[in-house]
């Protein structure tokens, strides 16, 4: 049965909560046959399977036509359409009206934002239209930028009051959840402590109240790099590759397709072909 916000509200300190990423079909569909929470349509799209070097080159067509294809793999779970950086930094005025994109295209249930000097003012829009919102701090690669690049977030006392600040202010605003990437895991306990709404963690430490990876990460499945706070559950890389080199094989040395393969006429059918062909 697929959650609700009152299910993920009411899932803190009481079960953590599990979230991995899709952007097709079959891979939604292996994630609602495990069990998985939630799935995000993550911006991180960009990255692991168009090729990009950075989110911000994703766009709303992309993510919509990507969305979709996960909702119908995984008609009854709970699924987030995460908004790429042209949908609300450019223009906040914009992020009620793809949000509603989401919704109403793709069939999310909710929309996940980041932090930025508009952070607030966008998911208010966002929520006053009736959609809800899951917020992100911490690192936030659509401005890792003006971060100083994709580095841990909040390592000093300054730094980590900041982060506790925009976690209580994302759930003032009225977001069902707060996610927090690359946090120390002393201040995502602080964090997790202080808000009434559930945290998820990436690269956040143990106390966060639910966890996230970018499933092809933890997968082997993207070899560009691997974030430390990764745990890598697959080789699927090493497999595939390995799997693409027997076919090769097979092939050239005659031993596919072999008679199982192989479709077949019925004889006296096939003698009027050769009649005919004579």
């Amino acid at each position: 049965m697929k959650l609700t916000i009152k299910d993920v509200a009411a899932a803190k300190g009481k079960r953590k909560l599990t979230m991995l990423t899709a952007y097709d079909y079959p891979m939604a569909a292996c994630l609602e046959k495990a069990g998985i929470d939630m799935i995000l349509v993550g911006d991180s799209l960009a990255n692991v399977v168009l090729g990009l070097d950075s989110t911000k080159d994703v766009t709303m067509d992309q993510m919509i036509y990507h969305a979709r294809a996960v909702r119908r793999g995984a008609p009854a779970t709970f699924i987030i359409g995460d908004m790429p950086f042209e949908a609300y930094q450019k223009d906040v005025g914009q992020a009620a009206v793809n949000a509603r994109r989401f919704v109403d295209e793709a069939g999310c249930d909710a929309v996940k934002l980041e932090w930025f000097e508009g952070a607030l003012e966008a998911a208010g829009r966002v929520l006053d239209a009736g959609i809800p919102v899951m917020g992100h701090i911490g690192l936030t690669p659509q401005t890792a930028d003006k971060l100083g690049g994709f580095k841990v977030q909040g390592k000093d006392a300054q730094a980590a009051h900041r982060l506790i600040g925009q976690a209580r202010d994302f759930e003032k605003t009225g977001c069902f959840a707060v996610l927090l990437e690359c946090v120390p895991a002393q201040v995502s306990r602080v964090i997790t402590q202080a808000l009434k709404v559930p945290t998820i963690g990436i690269g956040a430490g143990f106390s966060c109240d639910g966890q996230v990876l970018v499933t092809h990460d933890m997968l082997g499945l993207f070899e560009r790099f691997k974030p430390r706070f990764v745990r890598q559950y697959a080789r699927m890389t090493q497999d595939m590759v390995r799997a693409f080199e027997e076919f090769q094989s097979d092939v050239r040395e005659g031993r596919f397709p072999a008679e199982e393969h192989c479709f077949k006429i019925k004889e006296e059918e096939f003698r009027k072909v050769m009649r005919e062909e004579n």
